[in-house]
């Protein structure tokens, strides 16, 4: 049997040397080979056996070489990074059980992934045949799903071997299905639809272009299935999209982790090809090594032209810019509809890293802000102070427990992790509990923190100024007229421009910044909401509520506002 591995040690040194350009996230997961390879035990057999299956059994389906010679029917030959991936995912073992049992192949269009990633699930399926391998294919779209599905169908053809399988093709159903050398096989493509896939069972499962799925379910219900089996793999790919609320950006978030050191997670193979981005989340997009690093198959199924033909239409093109970038360039943007650029957030916010300890040992005048929910929603508060010309948000978020899987599932709301991460707080009950609130106000109080006072808009918030009225908070009327919103959301702008805003970190102020797209009215007004009936922005709006107090209280004279409470 063909030995694959020294190509693979060559494509490891090249990258850790420098010698291949590659994205940094790659030269990661080559340290972390590198330094597995030293704790566990490493099988070469089962790699190699995979890789000589798919060049002897999987073609090409279609395509042309760099010199225009067809590619169909011709045997598909992995190039080494695709090899250096199988030897990942299925070298490290421990008597006989594999260590990895799920994938995150973050890869631009057009490098090949999709037949690649067929061809290594019908490997695999030919493997653990005896176990009765069943694979499922599956993608936001039946379309998509069935592009794997014919990578392996055309070459079981192309063998004269889709004779020995039970076939079918058709508008209704894509499937294949037989008995081999004492197992068996069962292959079918699905449109991702969470709400009927309880029942299934697999011990592999590839999900296809994730940054399309609209919740993690169309995801977890594939993964859940194979609890049955003890050797299996979830294989997970995609190409980045515009969504940073997306269940596929945060899958890349947490796959950075894992790569970067952050994170240890001995279960999930990370693989993501991307361009490098400034400190603004900017790229240089007319650098052919940017297009390289982005590109692993760059040369030979991505040819180096059309990459910078593409690259000048979108620098000439603005409308063209952000599909160039998170296509052909790997590199998740803003949303479309979004107003702000998150990463000048991102970037001001990681200036600073004071601690609630930090802050309350200093001399700040801090101005609350809430944003309540009528019912059983998002509840957010905060408190926002300026420290030497840097404005600061501490802020907090409730959510009933009773709805909160629902939303999570429904919104794509990643109400768990925050409340994981300390930003969030799931309420015992059916609906918010506004005391909760006026405690958490109270608390901070407690530990120091002076809170002049704090604004909410008093048609919806009687509960809650009778609470704090008790608790002899000082309550500000701040009603949602544009020019009021209008002076705390120009401060938070031009503070984050100027690299003077700081929240803590909080990736659920982020989510919500996300959120937020805006109309520019007459005489320097803006008109701002939600991005979609899905989305949420309170936490921002109450920062906006708060900035608005400290804006006010700056002035000194009352030009706006009413207070309501003493």
């Amino acid at each position: 049997m063909k030995s694959h591995f020294q190509e693979v040690e060559q494509y490891v040194k090249g990258a850790l040397s420098g010698e291949l350009i590659v994205s940094n996230e790659v030269i990661q997961a080559c340290r972390r080979f590198e330094d597995d390879k030293k704790r566990l035990e490493f099988n070469h057999n089962e790699p190699d056996y995979l890789i000589n299956l798919i060049e002897k059994t999987i073609v090409h389906k279609q395509g042309e070489d760099l010199d225009g010679k067809p590619l169909k029917g011709t045997p598909f030959l992995l190039q080494p990074w695709q090899k250096f991936i199988v030897y990942n995912l299925v070298g490290f073992q421990d008597n006989g059980i594999r260590r990895f049992t799920e994938a995150f192949v973050f890869i631009p269009r057009k490098n090949g992934k999709t037949s690649f990633i067929a061809a290594l699930a019908w490997a695999l399926s030919v493997y653990y045949r005896r176990s009765g391998s069943s694979l499922y294919i599956v993608a936001a779209s039946a379309k998509q799903s069935v592009q794997s599905f014919n990578v392996i169908l055309n070459s079981l053809k192309k063998l004269g071997a889709d004779k020995a399988f039970r076939i079918a093709d058709s508008i209704n159903e894509h499937s294949i299905s037989g008995d081999l050398d004492g197992g068996s096989i069962y292959i079918e493509a699905l449109a991702s639809n969470p709400d009927v896939h309880d029942s299934f069972n697999c011990n592999i499962a590839i999900a296809d272009e994730i940054h399309a799925f609209k919740s993690p379910s169309q995801y977890n219900r594939f993964k859940e299935g194979m609890k049955a089996y003890t050797n299996k793999l979830m294989l997970g790919i995609t190409t980045a999209g515009d969504n940073i609320n997306s269940f596929a950006y945060r899958r890349l978030q947490y796959a950075l982790k894992i790569l970067n050191g952050t994170v240890q997670d001995d279960s999930l193979f990370c693989f993501v090809s991307k361009a490098e981005q400034d400190e603004n989340g900017e790229v240089d997009y007319l650098n052919p090594i940017q297009h390289q690093k982005a590109n692993p198959s760059y040369g030979i199924t991505i040819r180096p032209q059309d990459m910078m033909d593409a690259a000048k239409q979108a620098q000439n093109d603005p409308q063209q810019r952000k599909d160039f970038l998170s296509r052909d360039l790997n590199i998740y943007t803003s949303s479309f509809k979004s107003y702000f650029n998150i990463f000048m957030f991102k970037k001001s916010d990681r200036l600073y890293d004071w601690s609630i300890e930090d802050l309350k040992k200093l001399k700040i005048k801090w101005y609350g802000g809430v944003d309540l929910s009528k019912m059983h929603d998002l509840t957010a508060a905060c408190i926002y102070g300026s420290y030497k010309d840097v404005d600061i948000v501490i802020s907090h978020a409730w959510f009933p427990i009773v709805t909160a899987h629902i939303k999570a599932d429904e919104d794509n709301i990643p109400l768990f992790g925050w409340q994981d991460n300390g930003w969030l707080t799931m309420c015992n009950s059916a609906v918010n509990e506004y005391g909760t609130v006026v405690q958490w106000f109270s608390d901070l109080k407690k530990q120091g923190f002076k809170i002049a006072c704090i604004g909410v808009d008093r048609k919806f918030a009687e509960e809650f100024y009778k609470l704090a009225r008790k608790s002899r908070l000082k309550v500000v009327d701040s009603p949602q007229y544009v020019w009021t919103r209008t002076i705390g959301f120009r401060r938070i702008e031009r503070q984050v421009i100027k690299g003077r805003f700081y929240y803590m970190h909080s990736e659920a102020f982020e989510y919500c910044v996300e959120n937020v797209t805006a109309i520019e009215q007459g005489e320097d007004l803006i008109k701002y909401q939600k991005s979609g009936a899905a989305n949420r922005i309170d936490i921002f709006d109450c920062a906006v509520n708060a900035a608005v107090q400290l804006s006010k209280d700056l002035g000194k004279d009352g030009w706006f506002g009413e207070e309501v409470d003493s």
